[in-house]
Formats: structure tokens, sequence, C-alpha cells
């Protein structure tokens, strides 16, 4: 339901403005209405139709790792000669992600990653239960399934490295089990006989689609009394009062805004803050097969060929290849459909690719693999952004973090600052690339 309502008056009939109607914003929009304010989301597009629409589906809280280890310096050729590779980088692009690129390689330190690793944890190990408070709380449990996931292996020479990957996330604190070949086909019979085995993470699930947790998430905001404005934010500054926002359709004043529009966030947060923010898009593709269903209990990740499958109701996803191209440049959906050539011999009999349909989306991601959760500017702007592959996977938890930043009570603001510390805007200000 969109608010027919035209943001032209120049008074406050809203305490705070969220910025982006994904998966994130529309979670923050909730809790925030909960907390009595009075909210109003805005976004160019209709709820959950930007990267929320399109993601793995997976809830992810077995990947505690940064995005990237040092073998991208390997990967490097590959990614600028291979169009269909998993990781791609288009080479026109190079010149504008390379200092992004650097941040990268530099938090690839002990120090960086290993401050990484604890802020991922930290939001990973409250997402489950964070995700199982917000659905009960709308009567929508059914959404997800926490059935687990598996990392599988089909060559006997990646036992090694599966077994290494183990121990770090043992290390980590993860739950995970390896499964033998045996395991493997009395959890998943359809998977091909010559899977070898492989990882299986208990403490994960996934939604039913996507798409479905937005709408009724902002069903829920709705009836919350959250208004929502399809318009595009052009320009904003701070009052006296409050924040001022330009949309295409005229002039909005609120007290607070919360920027949560994912890889669209770094323009409007250096706005407000006069920081910049090194904040990158990793295009992510994915092809629906709307006649697969029931071919897996769960999401299925391949060792090898690095994509994952994930089962959803309205048939089978297969998704996880990046590409660096930037926001403007249009989609490559050959790289959605090579996703089918990955799936072929996964399993026993062929995939039906028949009205498979391919989508791209934009991802969200900062160079130390966490994202920007803070309050700025003497309160009045909040941030929400940069969750890269994890923003469906945290998104509850973040919501009833940036909830607290604006409750009431004090001595829960302060706690909720002490938290998102890993989190802060502040962490780019002493780092020389730009």
């Amino acid at each position: 339901m969109t608010d027919t309502a035209q943001p032209t008056h120049t008074g406050f009939m809203h305490d705070i403005a969220v910025i982006g109607a994904g998966i994130v914003g529309v979670a923050c929009a909730l809790q925030l209405a909960r907390q009595g304010l009075r909210v109003v989301l805005i976004d160019r597009l209709e709820p959950g139709l930007g990267a929320s629409f399109g993601n793995a589906g997976h809830l992810a809280t077995e990947q505690v790792f940064p995005i990237a280890d040092s073998s991208i310096l390997k990967r490097l050729p590959s990614m600028l000669l291979d169009p269909t590779g998993p990781l791609r980088l288009d080479w026109r692009y190079l010149p504008r992600a390379l200092p992004w690129f650097i941040r990268l390689l530099l938090n690839l330190r002990q120090a960086p990653t290993q401050r990484s690793i604890a802020g991922l944890r930290k939001l990973n190990e409250g997402s489950l239960p964070a995700w199982q408070r917000l659905l009960a709380s709308i009567d929508k449990p059914q959404l997800l399934r926490r059935q687990g996931s598996l990392l599988m292996i089909e060559r006997r020479q990646s036992q090694p490295a599966l077994r290494a990957l183990q121990a770090r996330m043992l290390s980590q604190g993860v739950t995970v089990a390896e499964w033998d070949a045996h395991a493997v086909r009395q959890a998943a019979p359809q998977l091909s006989p010559s899977i070898q085995g492989g990882l299986f993470f208990a403490d994960t699930g996934h939604f039913i689609d996507p798409k479905l947790v937005v709408d009724a998430l902002f069903e829920a905001c709705t009836a919350a009394g959250v208004s929502f404005y399809k318009q595009q934010v052009n320009a904003a500054h701070i009052t006296r009062l409050g924040v001022l926002l330009q949309t295409d359709e005229g002039a909005l004043n609120v007290h607070k805004v919360l920027i949560a529009c994912g890889a669209h966030s770094a323009h409007l947060t250096q706005t407000l803050t006069g920081q910049k923010v090194p904040l990158e898009t990793e295009r992510g593709y994915h092809l629906m097969l709307p006649h697969e269903h029931q071919r897996l209990p769960f999401p299925v990740t391949s060792f090898e060929r690095k994509f994952i499958m994930t089962p959803m109701s309205s048939g089978l996803r297969l998704a996880g290849t990046v590409e660096f191209a930037g926001l403007d440049r249009p989609p490559q959906m050959k790289r959605a459909w090579q996703l089918l050539k990955l799936s072929q011999d996964l399993f026993a009999r062929p995939l039906n690719e028949s009205d498979a349909s391919p989508w791209m989306g934009f991802r969200p991601s900062l160079p130390d693999s966490l994202p920007v959760m803070d309050c700025v500017c003497n309160g009045k702007v909040l941030l929400a952004f940069g969750h890269q592959h994890l923003g469906l996977t945290q998104a509850a938890y973040s919501a009833e973090l940036m909830a607290r930043l604006c409750s009431p009570n004090l001595m829960e603001q302060h706690q909720a600052l002490l938290e998102l510390k890993p989190y802060r805007l502040s962490r780019f200000n002493n780092q020389s690339a730009s």
C-alpha cells in the first residue's frame, strides 16, 4: 500500500525518514515505529524490488570471514579476462574500483582481518534469534525454514581444503559437521551420486521467498502507522531542528533520517555527514527455475563451482556470481545463465529450465566486509548499509540495534552505541586510500 499524501509540507509530520525500502530499511522502519516514532519509508521503487528481491535467500550465519582473502591476487587476471567466471571485474571499471581494491587488500592484514571476523561473528550470532523474534511478532514464522545448509564437494582432492575451512570455522564458534557421501545422499537424495561429501551447518536456515518476507514486514509497517512515499531523494541537508529532504515530489522536514538504501547510500551519507564512504557494489545474479520443486531440502553450495542453490516456494534459485562493474552499466545476463551450466552434473537428473528467469541486483560492500551502522550529526542521521552478501541474514538484528539507538531509555541508547562501535562511520576517517 502506497501513501498518496505528497510530502510538500514544511512541518514535521514524521519523526524519522527511512530512506531505502529493502529488507534492512523495512525491518528498521517497523522496529522504529514500535518505539513510538512516526516513520516514513522512502524509496524510488516499491518495497523489496532492489537487491532484496533477488538474493539467495540463505540465512548465512556461518559466513563469519571477510568477503576476500589473499587468493584474490592470483585470481585478478581471470577476473579481468573471464566474462562468465564466478568473480569478474569489468576492465573498463578498473580505474574506479582500484582504490576500493587497495583498501580490500590492506584489510587482509592480520589485525584488520581479526576485527572483521569479530564484527561479523557478533552480527551473525544474533541474526537467527532476531529473525525468529521478528517473524513471530508478525505471525509469519513459516517464512523461515531452519533446516541447515550444505557446502558440498565433488572431488576428493578438495577434502584437505574443506577440512581446513572446517577447522577455521570451529575456531570461530561456528556449528559445522563434516558429512561423507552417504550422509549427503541420505539428506539430499536428488543430488548426483558423484558428490563426495561436504560440511553441514545446522544453525542456518533459508527463507521460502525473500520478497514475501519484505512484503510481510511492509504490511506490518503499514499496520503500525508507517507511511510510504515512492519517491527519489535528490538532496538533503542538516537544519537546526532536523533534516530537510528534497525529493522529486517536493520538500520533507524530519527530525531524523536513517540511510538504508544499500549500494546507493554513499552519496547521501557524504552529503549529510561530510564523510566519504568507500562503498562499492557487487553486482549479483540469479537464475530462477520455477518448475523445480522438492529438489533440495535446504540450500546447497558448491565448493568447487562457487554458487548456491536454494529451494523456494516459487522454485529453485541458483545464485552466487559476483561482478564489479558499478551501478550504471547494463546487466550481463549471460552471467545468470552461466549458473545453469554450473548446475549440470550436480543432480541425478537434469534440472528443468523451462520458463527460467534471470535477474541482477547490487550488493553494497565495504572493504572490511562490515556494514556501517551508526548515529551521527548529533543524532539527526542514522546509518544502516553496507551489509554485503549478508543483508538478508543481518537485517532483523540490525533493525533491533538501530531501534535501540532511538529508544527513549538513555541507558539503552548508550549500550547500543557501545555495541555498534565496530561498525561506526568514523572507522574510515584515518584511512588514506579514497
